[in-house]
């Protein structure tokens, strides 16, 4: 990855825990099903097919993602 996509995926990661936060606190979606979208995007990952590298990326990436889950957000901590 180059340094403006990882500084892309770092800003865009924090956008997307900002906007499920809000959902969340708006009540407009329970935290189970906050939970269950990062559950469904870390299995998408952790499936996904390609070369040695691509799929070392995926498994990275589903790895953060699991973190979240079990360790909460970057945005804001408990």
């Amino acid at each position: 990855m180059t340094e403006y996509s990882d500084k892309a995926g770092m800003a865009a990661l924090s956008i997307c825990e900002a906007l499920l936060l809000a959902m969340n606190d708006l009540q407009v979606m329970p935290e189970h099903e906050i939970t269950g979208i990062l559950r469904d995007a870390a299995a998408s990952h952790e499936n996904a097919a390609g070369t040695a590298s691509d799929v070392a990326a995926h498994k990275a990436a589903a790895a953060l993602i699991n973190q979240i889950i079990a360790h909460g957000n970057s945005v804001r901590r408990p």
